[in-house]
């Protein structure tokens, strides 16, 4: 990367920092329909957009959410051939497996998470722990471990069960860490997926996702529809613009795909994620009584705000760093900052650092 040199006592560089479609209007909340609902942003942790957000509720098919995830972790390790048994039926929602087909685990989360499959979480779970029932408390011991701490899951399929239940909030919170695994992403994003199937070999099938929200809106990129007739619709989706991220939430919602736009749409246009990248940024700093004349620093730290998108373009980057420092200089030392700013409030600070030793002369 280019190098600049700094000779100057104390550089102090102040420049206004920009964003990406800034708009000083301040968009009112929409008015939806869930019976719960959150609009979460995965980049700082923080809820945007909230309805009974933490009530406890049933969620239908976006229990796959989890029983993917954990399907996909075991896959990386193991990913074990799966032969369909009359045990691992299921009514609802299929991916239509007949007794001794025999597919992948992999290919399971998929059937879960394209065509939402009843029988794909069910074959996933027996597979994996035994029987349902042993499934049930490895879901739960993740919930627990993702601070989902107002849920409880029976079935690894969201079929109705009065003690299986979660919140907008904690399945916010699921389909954040969820989506980095790169499976998951990977395949919640498809519009659709086919599946070769071990046996038998001729046996090839392409699924449809359910998540008509990927064609509805361009920033999605990734969710899990849910519904039986006790839960309502429910839809947990992931969508992303201009590096800020956002999942949206809705639980017994009739007009779940509007919904979510209209969160969406709200989210991106009243917030923006300003990226204090300093990753590029390298400087030769003068040495005095080095065994060399100068020594490279830099700031490697790449940080992300979320704003008022109307305040973005008033946050400030000022860099201190001293024109020349004393021998020695040890890789990794402190010698300055970049600090962001905004209204003299700073809001993130970028660490400088040596590159380089640099000994005694």
């Amino acid at each position: 990367m280019l190098k600049k040199v700094l000779s100057i006592f104390l550089c102090v560089v102040i420049s206004v920092f920009s964003v990406v479609s800034v708009s000083g209007e301040v968009a009112d909340k929409p008015n939806i329909s869930a019976e719960s609902a959150v609009l979460y942003c995965v980049n700082d942790g923080k809820i945007y957009y909230s309805l009974n957000e933490n009530k406890r509720m049933k969620n239908a098919s976006t229990t796959k959410i989890l029983s993917a995830l954990i399907t996909l972790e075991e896959a990386s390790v193991n990913n074990k051939q799966v032969k369909f048994t009359n045990e691992m039926t299921a009514e609802g929602s299929s991916m239509y497996l007949e007794t001794d087909d025999v597919v992948t685990l992999y290919d399971l989360a998929c059937g879960m998470l394209i065509c939402s499959g009843n029988d794909s979480a069910n074959a996933s779970a027996i597979a994996i722990s035994g029987s349902l029932e042993e499934f049930a408390k490895r879901m739960n011991t993740k919930a627990k471990e993702l601070g989902m701490n107002n849920s409880n899951f029976v079935t690894p399929s969201g079929l109705d069960d009065d003690n299986h239940y979660s919140t907008a909030c904690d399945l916010a919170k699921l389909m954040a860490y969820a989506m980095e695994n790169k499976d998951f992403a990977e395949i919640t994003g498809k519009k659709s997926v086919t599946v070769d199937f071990i046996s038998p070999k001729e046996k090839s099938v392409t699924y449809q996702n359910h998540n008509r929200l990927l064609s509805l809106y361009e920033y999605c990129i990734g969710g899990k529809t849910g519904y039986t007739m006790s839960a309502g619709r429910c839809l947990v989706s992931f969508a992303e613009k201009n590096g800020l991220q956002f999942v949206c939430v809705t639980l017994n919602d009739k007009n779940d795909w509007d919904d979510h736009i209209a969160l969406y749409e709200y989210g991106f246009k009243n917030y923006a994620l300003c990226s204090c990248d300093d990753r590029d940024f390298y400087l030769d700093v003068a040495v005095v009584g080095g065994q060399k004349d100068n020594v490279t620093v830099e700031a490697v730290r790449n940080y992300g705000i979320v704003m008022p998108t109307a305040d973005a373009l008033k946050v400030k980057r000022t860099v201190y760093l001293d024109n020349f420092i004393y021998a020695p200089v040890k890789q990794g030392d402190y010698l300055g900052k970049i600090v962001y700013t905004l209204n003299n409030k700073q809001v993130a600070e970028i660490p400088i650092s040596a590159t380089e030793t640099v000994n005694i002369k």
